[in-house]
């Protein structure tokens, strides 16, 4: 890759004091003096870059390879080639993250729009009634409704609308052209572009005369300490109570959460998942890419929901569901072995059968 005036390299620090703030121990300290400025992938990294290897498998990455060091386990050490030294670590992938927060600590969140400006914008629109605190940025064209309150170290970028009465807590990022309405903000919450949190929930009652009426939804959205919002994701506000989002959760691009859901604390939830309303989801829950989640159940604390399932029931805590509809995923990759071997079946009758 061309160099990334994006994310241009860090002035450089020593192997070994990066191994000592990641927590990973030099196999060879004789190297512990070379100097590392940025994270690549193994099969591109130079002599100035740090990569990660988690499996074996990935072995011929090494082939081009000329890193500064790479992170990586005990059992994978015995592939590394000599040329490369080891940083020996129990959790490869959050050490490469320490890593990769220290010499990149910018692109941790959305990048400012205008370098060197700070303070609030002459071309923002803030009502008179907002309270602010010191040390917050405004971009150009925010809009920032009546009776806000915001906290200081935060960031509000271009085109981003502010409903009125909204919260939103201290060193929090809102990125351009997101809407928060009706909502209370924690703090170090870090919403994408795009996103949409605190409108209408979906919510209609059948009309005396056909069609269907408006149910009012008067709830709010709470996001807990340390949540992040993906890119044109949507966060319905409840009808009645409250929809929630867990401190430490984060939730990627174009998700739908509906009205009066409950995510609770460290959930991982990926692209185009459609969680309907007043759904409980416990802590530490993982769901994959385009899962959708019924309404009015219950995912326990822990458990893991495979890509494109489709969840219709309860799902105890600590399981792992997959399938449409979901279920233990034992179960259904036991399923999906057996309808693979009659369709085989079926293909060599039929092969056979045409041969004679």
């Amino acid at each position: 890759m061309d160099a990334n005036w994006f994310f241009p390299p860090h002035d450089g620090l020593r192997l070994s004091d990066l191994a000592e703030r990641i927590g990973a121990s030099l196999q060879d300290e004789s190297v512990g003096d070379r100097i590392v400025s940025s994270v690549a992938p193994t099969y591109r990294a130079g002599p100035r870059d740090i990569c990660y290897m988690l499996q074996r498998r990935y072995r011929d990455e090494f082939t081009t390879s000329q890193a500064a060091a790479v992170i990586c386990n005990e059992a994978v050490a015995s592939i590394v080639p000599p040329h490369i030294p080891v940083l020996f670590a129990k959790y490869p992938h959050t050490a490469f993250a320490l890593a990769g927060a220290i010499f990149h600590p910018e692109a941790l969140r959305p990048i400012q729009n205008l370098a060197g400006q700070s303070g609030i914008s002459p071309a923002a629109f803030v009502d008179p009634t907002a309270r602010l605190e010191d040390g917050i940025d405004i971009e150009a064209t925010a809009v920032i409704g009546a009776g806000v309150e915001i906290g200081t170290g935060t960031r509000i970028a271009a085109g981003v609308v502010i409903g009125p009465g909204v919260r939103i807590g201290r060193d929090c990022t809102i990125s351009a052209g997101a809407t928060i309405l009706c909502s209370l903000v924690g703090n170090n919450v870090i919403i994408h572009p795009g996103a949409r949190i605190g409108q209408d929930g979906f919510g209609n009652a059948p009309g005396p005369r056909g069609g269907m009426i408006k149910i009012v939804q008067i709830g709010r959205v709470i996001l807990q300490d340390h949540v992040e919002i993906g890119a044109n994701t949507t966060i319905d506000r409840g009808a009645m109570d409250d929809t929630v989002i867990g401190e430490g959760t984060k939730i990627d691009n174009l998700v739908q959460v509906g009205h009066n859901v409950r995510i609770g604390r460290h959930c991982g939830i990926a692209a185009k998942v459609g969680i309907a309303g007043s759904t409980r989801i416990g802590d530490g829950v993982m769901i994959g890419g385009a899962a959708a989640i019924n309404g009015h159940i219950t995912i326990g604390d822990r458990s893991q929901i495979g890509a494109m399932s489709g969840v219709a029931a309860d799902v105890p805590a600590g399981e792992r569901y997959g399938g449409i509809p979901a279920r233990p995923m034992r179960d259904f990759l036991r399923e999906a072995a057996e309808i693979a071997a009659r369709a085989n079946l079926r293909k060599r009758k039929t092969t056979t059968g045409d041969k004679q």
